[in-house]
């Protein structure tokens, strides 16, 4: 069977109803417990739960053959796996967000809190900008309010959480959005199978 790691929460559960209208369905799934693993040995996939910062670590070690993993979790520990597909669902964007009064200075250091270091650090080194990064693991939009950082660096989907609190999006600064990765052994000595469950997904993405 095909090991597929599905995030959890609601992108894996799209994504898993994707993945069943393109004939891979896993009726044990459909019903909550407190399981993690289900198996349809007819459509010959196996799905685990695993926590959606996790699912590149279960691939690049070949714990699953195939995941789905947000661009962001990709471009931010770049493991070492092949991206398939866009799935174009779970879309939002990472952006440069701060204040509505924010006015950049290059006569000074641009103090930038995020989640996503390496995301940010790629950012401004493309535009020749020095700043400090300031990890955070969580409440980004906390920074610039008690004058921790000048801006953040986050995912954005509706803004609703910027504007309650105060700021704006500066800057995109890519999209984001769900990818059906593969671990590169699997790829190469399952590809037939892979092919097949990725020709079969593609169809299922929305125009």
């Amino acid at each position: 069977m095909l090991n597929i790691a599905l995030p959890k929460g609601r992108l894996g559960d799209r994504v898993y109803e994707m993945l069943k209208a393109a004939g891979y369905p896993c009726p044990a799934l459909e019903h909550p417990d407190r399981r993690l693993v289900f198996e349809n040995k007819e459509a010959g996939v196996r799905y685990f739960w695993v926590k959606p910062s996790d699912v590149t670590i279960y691939v690049e070690r070949g714990a699953a053959d195939l995941g789905i993993a947000g661009k962001d979790i990709l471009l931010e520990n770049r493991p070492a796996l092949y991206e398939l597909l866009d799935l174009k669902t779970g879309i939002c964007r990472m952006a440069v967000a701060g204040p509505p009064s924010f006015q950049d200075s290059r006569d000074r250091v641009l103090r930038v809190a995020t989640k996503f270091p390496k995301i940010a650090g790629d950012y401004y080194a493309a535009r020749s900008r020095n700043v400090e990064l300031i990890k955070l693991n969580g409440s980004i939009e906390l920074a610039p309010v008690l004058g921790l950082s000048d801006v953040i660096v986050d995912i954005v989907e509706t803004g609703t959480t910027l504007r309650e609190n105060g700021l704006a999006v500066v800057d995109t600064v890519c999209p984001i959005s769900a990818r059906l990765v593969a671990n590169p052994a699997s790829y190469r000595f399952r590809r037939e199978e892979i092919l097949k469950l990725q020709e079969s997904l593609a169809a299922q993405i929305p125009e």
